[in-house]
């Protein structure tokens, strides 16, 4: 069976998840060794770190190519309730990293167990849609149940705050309860419902933080303090032009532009490798997510259909909401750039999840060939002028 798979895999996957996670492992190495060696840990501290975590996601991985998509079924309830005791957790023993409690630490190790939270999500609600399948269009019994568990998980990760992974979360969610046959109605009802509550928050809840990244994203010049990280985006971006200055040679990384490593990971790209090195970074998304959901519409499996297309909406949404802050078109939410960005926790799911989406192309393309054994299509004679007088 393992033989089997492993003819059957979409090995474009394969060679393009590696290869960001190699190009994401050097990018870090230029853009955060002025940082190590401001907190005197060494030029290359953020690449050994980085490094440790993309050899341990490797085997994660490799695990996840050989493990049957469908097991997760049986370990969904399990891996909720470790999810949910890692996020409450967080409020006890939690690290402090840019005024958000999101963090455990172990072993010298940080762990963000948000992360891990949007695999399980989307794990779980394709295990329970898949299931409701034939009373989909009952909102209170189909809908209605696991969306306040979404929203439980989403309330613990919002108050830790980090409102970047919730609104993640909660739009894979949403992908995924559009692509499970809900009627229209239900759709437009709970988005109707976000939008109110957003509206809600951000004029009556929202924290002095959080108002200033909405002023720096949109008017960076008039509130200068708020918009300094995005102005010295732009600057990186437009000084790359076409080719960039180089790799390696980029200014902005040398304590002008704050978290440059993580959150602007992709300004240094643009400065750097210029316009054709962040084409070929969004490329590289829109394929993963193109397969993604092509993926899910040939899964004859609806539970594998809902997971291929949620792992490869969160890696969407998540490039989309980070490139946008890089750029000002979104405000800032502390989102990683996937596979590209420094951390390990999101390096990880991300490796995970990728394995589980590679190991539900080798079930599509067995199904497909044994489909095609079974009812061969009717073999035509090679067309040659000669044909046209024998």
């Amino acid at each position: 069976m393992i033989k089997k798979m492993i003819k059957n895999y979409d090995y474009s996957l394969i060679i393009i998840t590696i290869g960001l996670s190699l190009f994401g492992l050097i990018m870090i190495y230029s853009a955060g060794y002025y940082a190590s060696l401001k907190y005197n840990w060494g030029s290359n501290h953020f690449f050994v770190r980085q490094l440790l975590s993309l050899l341990l996601g490797l085997v994660v991985f490799s695990g996840a190519l050989l493990f049957p998509y469908k097991a997760y079924k049986k370990l969904t309830k399990l891996m909720l309730l470790v999810t949910t005791f890692l996020l409450f957790l967080v409020f006890v023993m939690g690290k402090v990293v840019n005024n958000a409690q999101s963090w455990i630490s172990i072993g010298g190790f940080n762990f963000q167990p948000s992360e891990l939270a949007k695999l399980v999500i989307i794990i779980y609600l394709a295990y329970v849609l898949s299931k409701k399948q034939s009373y989909i269009d009952d909102f209170n019994r189909a809908i209605a149940p696991p969306l306040i568990l979404v929203v439980f998980i989403a309330g613990l990760i919002f108050l830790q705050p980090d409102f970047g992974s919730m609104l993640i979360l909660v739009s894979i969610a949403g992908v995924i309860i559009i692509c499970s046959g809900v009627k229209l109605r239900h759709i437009l009802f709970l988005a109707v419902s976000t939008v109110i509550f957003a509206a809600i928050f951000f004029l009556f809840f929202a924290s002095d933080e959080q108002l200033s990244r909405i002023r720096g994203a949109y008017q960076p010049f008039k509130f200068r303090d708020d918009g300094y990280q995005l102005i010295n985006s732009y600057i990186a971006v437009a000084s790359g032009g076409l080719h960039g200055v180089g790799l390696g040679d980029g200014i902005q990384k040398l304590g002008y532009l704050p978290e440059v490593q993580t959150d602007f990971i992709i300004a240094t790209v643009s400065e750097e490798l210029g316009f054709i090195g962040v084409l070929c970074v969004i490329a590289s998304f829109f394929y993963i997510v193109y397969k993604g959901f092509l993926l899910g519409v040939r899964c004859n499996d609806t539970f594998g259909r809902f997971l291929a297309i949620g792992i490869s909406s969160m890696i969407g949404i998540q490039s989309i909401i980070n490139l946008g802050g890089a750029i000002g078109l979104l405000p800032l939410t502390g989102v990683p750039l996937p596979f590209l960005s420094y951390g390990g926790s999101s390096l990880l799911v991300l490796l995970l999840s990728m394995g589980i989406l590679i190991n539900i192309s080798a079930f599509v393309n067995m199904k497909k060939k044994e489909e095609l054994v079974a009812s061969p299509e009717p073999q035509y004679k090679k067309f040659t002028s000669r044909s046209l007088y024998s």
